[in-house]
């Protein structure tokens, strides 16, 4: 074929060289500059070429074109599937949008008094970290470096966290930690009316980046989870939304309001009840038989947010509405299963237990100390603890502490926390302070010298058991906080300190005068 093909082309070639000679002769035995073509030999060469591709490829060209694949019918609204073969990797398509305040400051968090002064997501856990710190983490851990925090009530500290925490930790090139503070505008004059309303006011926001998908999850939740599995379950189910589920057995001290949710066989969502837990079907997946606990992370198409906020329901406040709304509508729900550990720490008695179970590290059932999934935090240049002639057994102790011939047993003990001589701390979480304080007989208020007003820390001989002791406490000598009548919920709010699930809990900044038996 090759032979034939240079012949041809010689042929055409030699017949245009004669014809040219040929025209010279005529012209009188002048030179023309350039190669002569004439037209009709330059359509001749274009008429051989084709031929030759004809003949070329002749019996392997199919006497009729292949008939095209079949494809899903198409969607004719904004609401458009994705093909998951061409999605870009996480980090270019997926944002997270987490929440610090479960309430938006609508009603009184669950986990007061340590939300008195601090959002749900900047309140201290296991010595050194903030709650937030586990979820912006488990994002980091996965790839997603595109991270929105929605913040509204008492967002002081937990806005100035995620900006020294986050700020340099090396995110690549487009990644970021961005806190949204609650905001007024010509078009919104008020507050946040919930976490859908907080998300679709900060649309314009959300929208600078083109990803494809928005994770949605709650900032004071404990679990370790990689979420690039549910997004790759996500786009290969081809659903709008997804919802993270976990068995009733997988929720620790569950928190009721989280809600039930509703399958099929498939695993598709029905409905989301608020007690009743109803499941359709027998499941095809393990664990999909037992009941489903909504653990409020939704992962949902970029297109499919928008619509749903602001064309479809422009009035609900709540993405819990939403999701009911969309499951009305028809639209693709379906549960993902997580089978690892989830802990609700949405209530004083929660929040003590995640505590606790990590004084026994082999027990816990997360892992602050897991290397191939760190836990980040601020980077803080605090000296090492002083321990001299104490007694320490089963506790976490921060950075910075002064522990002077005490005895602690199964606590938590947070950073620049000084316990006096004699003092017994034993099944608490101790938060820790935020400053030291060299003059041991300062008034905070005044500044002057005051004897009747203990020093920062703990005295001593003071026994404090189950309880919270939350920032910068003041708790005077001989002080007896054990809760001795088992008092189940007391409100002593003026006096620094209520109990709640049977647990004491000092309040931020309380003065506990020496000699208090409780």
């Amino acid at each position: 074929m090759a032979c034939f093909f240079s012949t041809a082309i010689f042929d055409i070639v030699v017949t245009a060289m004669k014809r040219k000679k040929l025209a010279r002769r005529r012209l009188g035995g002048k030179k023309r500059h350039g190669f002569f073509w004439p037209g009709n030999l330059m359509l001749k060469l274009q008429q051989s070429l084709i031929a030759l591709q004809d003949r070329s490829f002749q019996g392997r060209i199919p006497s009729k074109p292949p008939r095209p694949k079949l494809l899903k019918p198409v969607i004719t609204s904004s609401l458009q599937q994705q093909s998951s073969h061409l999605c870009p990797p996480v980090s270019q398509s997926v944002a997270e949008v987490v929440f610090g305040d479960g309430h938006s400051g609508l009603r009184r968090s669950s986990l007061y008094p340590l939300t008195k002064r601090r959002s749900e997501g900047a309140v201290p856990i296991a010595a050194n970290y903030r709650l937030i710190d586990v979820v912006v983490s488990n994002c980091i851990n996965s790839n997603i470096t595109k991270i929105y925090a929605l913040t509204q009530f008492n967002s002081t500290s937990l806005n100035t966290h995620l900006t020294k925490a986050y700020s340099e930790i090396g995110l690549g090139k487009d990644g970021f930690v961005q806190a949204i503070a609650a905001y007024q505008s010509p078009e919104n004059q008020g507050w946040f009316q919930g976490n859908a309303d907080a998300v679709r006011r900060c649309l314009w926001v959300l929208e600078e980046y083109p990803v494809m998908d928005f994770l949605i999850l709650p900032g004071h939740h404990l679990y370790e989870m990689d979420y690039r599995a549910l997004v790759g379950a996500h786009r290969k189910a081809g659903c709008y939304i997804s919802v993270v589920a976990l068995s009733a057995d997988g929720a620790h001290d569950r928190n009721p309001a989280l809600g039930t949710l509703r399958i099929n066989s498939q695993k598709r969502v029905l409905g989301i009840d608020s007690n009743e837990v109803k499941i359709t079907g027998k499941s095809e997946t393990a664990g999909c038989n037992n009941h489903l606990i909504s653990t409020r992370i939704y992962l949902i198409k970029r297109n499919v947010l928008v619509e749903l906020l602001r064309e479809r329901f422009p009035g609900e406040n709540w993405i819990e509405g939403v999701i009911r709304g969309a499951i009305s509508l028809g639209m693709e729900v379906e549960a993902y299963l997580f089978d690892g550990y989830w802990g609700d720490t949405g209530s004083i008695g929660a929040f003590y237990w995640a505590n606790m179970e990590n004084t026994t590290k082999p027990d816990a059932r997360f892992d602050f100390y897991d290397r191939d999934s760190p836990v980040y935090t601020v980077a803080r240049s605090l000296a090492p603890s002083i321990i001299s002639g104490s007694v320490i057994t089963g506790s976490l102790i921060g950075d910075g502490c002064i522990l002077n011939r005490c005895n602690i047993k199964g606590s938590v003990v947070g950073m620049r926390t000084r316990v006096d001589d004699g003092a017994t701390v034993e099944d608490s979480v101790i938060m820790g302070s935020d400053t030291y304080e060299w003059d041991n007989h300062t008034d905070p208020v005044n500044g002057k010298r005051s004897a009747a007003v203990p020093p920062l820390g703990i005295g001593a001989n003071t026994h404090i058991r189950r309880s919270i002791v939350d920032k910068n406490p003041r708790i005077g000598k001989n002080v007896l906080l054990i809760n001795r009548d088992n008092v189940r919920e007391g409100d002593r709010e003026a006096d620094g300190y209520m109990i709640s699930d049977g647990i004491i809990v000092v309040l931020r900044n309380a003065v506990i005068p020496d000699g208090t038996d409780l």
